[in-house]
């Protein structure tokens, strides 16, 4: 469950849109630079996908993208297991680890939608357009895309590289909105381009475009609708991009 120190790294641990695949899991990634572990997104069967690769004390924060159910969800699961199943019985010493707060950060509004997350299990955060924050050795900056409730993509930064994450969004934002020098992008690719304009969301045409004009070195395409053929967005999105591009799959790690 290791990493090398000074590697930085990104896990998909769902990547189906809107809801889940049969056996899938929708948005949740986990990125590790270092000793350092964030959860970014944490949508319905993330939470047990994410226990392949680390304990649930853990985690030094979680950021959650927007208010949509299908990317944060699991974080109901996440609370319970903190306040619960990870405190120090009775009467036994208290392990300080397991009881410290998760910094969660995200949008203004979604703590209270949520129902087990009331408690003293996180330390939530507001995170808005431009905001910026340092989790250990991960520097993450935050841009209000083009969806329905205020969405946040995600440029996070460690050792010199740069993921970048679009989290949902339609094609009035674009990946260049957080900077240059990306060097993974993992961007949204919900429909065809025969989807376009249906909802406030990426076509693999759009997706492939959007990369190809911020310079992006390698593209991830996420967030696939479950009845949409894999093939044919990876397709379309590298003749959009002009390179090959990466599908999202449970239990992919990309190394930047």
């Amino acid at each position: 469950m290791g990493v090398t120190l000074g590697a930085f790294s990104v896990t998909v641990l769902g990547c189906d849109g809107g809801y889940q695949a049969p056996g899938g899991a929708c948005s949740g990634y986990l990125v590790r630079a270092g000793s350092t572990r964030l959860l970014l997104d944490s949508g319905p069967g993330t939470l047990a996908n994410l226990q392949r690769y680390v304990g649930l004390d853990e985690l030094d924060a979680v950021v959650l993208s927007h208010d949509h159910p299908d990317h944060w969800s699991d974080i109901e699961g996440l609370a319970v297991a903190r306040q619960y199943a990870l405190s120090a019985p009775a009467g036994a010493p208290a392990d300080s680890t397991a009881r410290e707060r998760v910094r969660v950060l995200a949008p203004k509004g979604l703590r209270e939608i949520t129902y087990h997350c009331r408690g003293d299990a996180f330390d939530w955060r507001e995170v808005t357009d431009g905001s910026k924050a340092t989790v250990g050795a991960l520097e993450l900056r935050f841009s209000r895309t083009d969806h329905g409730p205020e969405t946040l993509g995600v440029r996070v930064s460690a050792f010199g590289r740069v993921l970048a994450y679009s989290a949902d969004t339609g094609p009035k934002w674009s990946l260049g909105r957080l900077g240059g020098g990306i060097d993974v992008g993992l961007c949204e690719a919900t429909f065809t381009s025969a989807h376009e304009g249906s909802a406030r969301h990426l076509s693999a045409r759009q997706a492939g475009t959007q990369a190809r004009d911020a310079a992006v070195r390698r593209l991830v395409v996420t967030h696939r609708w479950p009845t949409v053929a894999q093939d044919e967005i990876v397709s379309e999105a590298a003749e959009a991009f002009g390179d090959s591009v990466i599908p999202a799959s449970q239990g992919l790690t990309i190394d930047l």
